[in-house]
This record gives structure tokens, C-alpha cells and sequence, in this order.
């Protein structure tokens, strides 16, 4: 399962917000963010760029490390 380590989360809010901005995603699905490890796991049904990914994160107002 491919995952991404994002900074800038610290509540159970932030952790909403990084799920449904990954879940909006074409071919993304089983989106799991962990605010503890400030990591978010997800599956794809079809290839998807590393930089949509991080665009979506960014948008929010969070960072990829």
C-alpha cells in the first residue's frame, strides 16, 4: 500500500481533511491517515502521479515530507 508523510496535522480534523483531499483523487481508494504518525496510506485502482498527490496535500494547507 503506497503511503505519504505529511506535516502540519494535529487533530482529528486535520485527519478528515487529508482523507476526503485523497479520497477526490481519481484512483485512489481505502484512504487511512494516521494523525500519530503523520502518514497516510491508501490503495490505487489505477497509477497516480506523486504530484497530484502532493498538489492535493498542499491545497489543504499541509506539507509532504
Amino acid at each position: 500500500m503506497p503511503s505519504i508523510k505529511i506535516k502540519g496535522m494535529n487533530c482529528q480534523h486535520c485527519v478528515a481533511s487529508v482523507t476526503d483531499a485523497l479520497q477526490k483523487i481519481a484512483g485512489i481508494s481505502e484512504v487511512k491517515v494516521v494523525l500519530e504518525k503523520g502518514e497516510a496510506t491508501f490503495q490505487t485502482d489505477k497509477p497516480v502521479a506523486d504530484e497530484v498527490i502532493r498538489q492535493a496535500i498542499k491545497e489543504i494547507g499541509f506539507t509532504c515530507e
